[in-house]
């Protein structure tokens, strides 16, 4: 449910947000009802098809056309009357229905301005790829993703994550604004062109809150040195921003440009469908022989391996034993790599080697605080052993490090306030558009079913059974690695009150 702010008459609807105000109140709406409202008041005064309808409230679910009337009659009980006794929604017969008041579209809200943190905060927005070849994009990408994570393991700074600024490509917005949304004080801009075997790199330090420019510097050098002006952009933005300061170990550097280029290409690949998983499987091992002693490819190889038999079909033995055995050889060639580290130390959780799993996610935040998918990580395997306060505060942490982020950090976030027994707020989070329709469904539904809402917990229950239809309770409560029987208990009468399979 993406998009404006919708008012009509006493109402103001906000799909993105997935709630209905009147004067100011909210109102209590289901999903469904909500879903078509967006549909109807999206396009007020046409006639909308019933297939069309039940394709907004029921994505990718063959339904009945009476469960259509039964939504369309129970919105109208909700919205009342307009003016002399008329409806908001009008019935075309055979056909389908219309939204008949005015609306008047208000745009998105605002989201509220994060404070500031205790140190100085940077943004480093998507680079410009000033060539003529967009398929010098991913290597323009990655040179801003590599910076974000050069400037990340710098303890004394606070730097937001790569998702979230890469929310802005393409975009042309002040720099306050982008700075406001994502509570940093400095942004990093800059342009590359990458070409006959050089790059020519632009790059300037903004302070946002003044508007001044702090740094700017333009690099000519041969492609061979693309990780050495990295380093040296680092090093400029540190000194301006902190002074001199102790390098961190040195990351482990491609050898192979093409194997660096496959391993951008694939990362954004990982954990979108299983044919995008083959893809990047393909590339990744493709960088792997190309330089064998690269670790990104095996890390992302790691991640691709659990991810994919995680949501395609639940991780087999073999498959589990291949990851690990990739995240640790992704450790053992880069060790100072905080990335490589909170993969290992996430699969080490779920083969229950959890001493080593802790000590792996500890050296993570050592070598990078700011890598905000550690924290989630970490919320992860905190909330399934117990520690549900700890579980907040990480995922917190996460989302305040990267607030436009990928969409299982809602699914981690919508666990742990299950898991908190703050049910309402879990629905709000798992209904997000971000994570709606992901296997998160089986933590909505249960979140329902603890408050009585038995019908639209089943409802759910039923469509997450769609996607994942080898789905059983057992299964899931022995594979997930819990260290807290109260918790697993917790999490199991939730399922089974949703009837979810045994």
């Amino acid at each position: 449910m993406q998009g404006s702010r919708f008012a009509f008459g006493p109402f103001v609807l906000d799909p993105r947000a997935g709630t209905l105000l009147r004067n100011d109140v909210p109102v209590a709406v289901g999903y469904r009802g909500l879903s078509l409202l967006a549909a109807l008041v999206g396009r007020p005064g046409e006639i909308l098809g019933k297939a069309e309808l039940m394709d907004a409230a029921w994505p990718g679910t063959a339904v009945e056309e009476g469960n259509l009337t039964v939504q369309i009659a129970q919105l109208r009980k909700l919205l009342g009357p307009v003016g002399d006794n008329g409806e908001w929604i009008s019935t075309v017969p055979r056909v389908g229905y219309r939204f008949t008041g005015a609306v008047e579209q208000l745009g998105e809200a605002r989201r509220k301005p994060l404070p500031l943190p205790d140190k100085p905060s940077i943004a480093v927005l998507p680079f410009v790829n000033f060539s003529n070849d967009p398929e010098q994009d991913p290597f323009v990408d990655g040179l801003t993703e590599d910076l974000i994570t050069d400037l990340s393991r710098i303890s004394g700074l606070f730097v937001i994550a790569r998702n979230s600024t890469f929310a802005y490509k393409g975009k042309a917005m002040d720099v306050r604004e982008i700075a406001g949304d994502l509570g940093v004080r400095y942004l990093l801009e800059g342009s590359a062109r990458r070409a006959a075997g050089r790059v020519r790199i632009n790059a300037q330090l903004v302070d946002a809150m003044s508007g001044d420019h702090l740094w700017a510097e333009r690099f000519d050098r041969g492609l061979e040195d693309i990780f050495a002006v990295q380093d040296e952009v680092t090093a400029k933005i540190v000194e301006a921003l902190l002074g001199r300061l102790r390098a961190p170990p040195p990351r482990n550097r491609p050898r192979n440009l093409e194997a660096y280029d496959l391993c951008v290409r694939a990362r954004k690949l990982i954990d979108d469908s299983p044919q995008m998983a083959q893809e990047a499987h393909l590339m990744l091992t493709r960088a792997v022989s190309l330089d064998p002693d690269y670790a990104e490819p095996y890390r992302w190889l790691a991640m691709n391996h659990w991810m994919g038999q995680v949501h395609w079909g639940g991780p087999t033995e073999a498959a589990r034993s291949v990851a690990l055995e990739l995240a640790r050889k992704a450790v053992a060639i880069d060790p100072n790599d905080a990335g490589c580290r909170w993969i290992l130390a996430y699969l080490l959780a779920y083969e229950r080697s959890f001493t080593e799993a802790d000590a792996e996610f500890a050296k993570a935040i050592e070598l990078d605080p700011n890598e905000a998918d550690t924290w989630a990580a970490l919320s992860d395997i905190a909330v399934l052993a117990g520690r549900v306060e700890e579980g907040l505060e990480h995922i917190g942490k996460a989302f305040r490090l990267n607030p436009f982020p990928a969409s299982w950090y809602y699914l981690t976030l919508g666990q742990a306030q299950y898991a908190a027994r703050d049910y309402q707020a879990a629905i709000e989070t798992l209904r997000r558009d971000e994570t709606y329709r992901t296997s998160s469904r089986r933590f909505l539904a249960a979140s329902m079913a603890q408050l009585g809402r038995l019908d639209e917990a089943r409802a759910e229950a039923e469509l997450f059974l769609v996607g994942n239809p080898h789905f059983t309770t057992h299964h899931w409560a022995t594979t997930e690695p819990f260290r807290d029987a109260a918790t697993l208990e917790h999490f199991v009468d939730g399922f089974r009150k949703a009837g979810l399979p045994e």
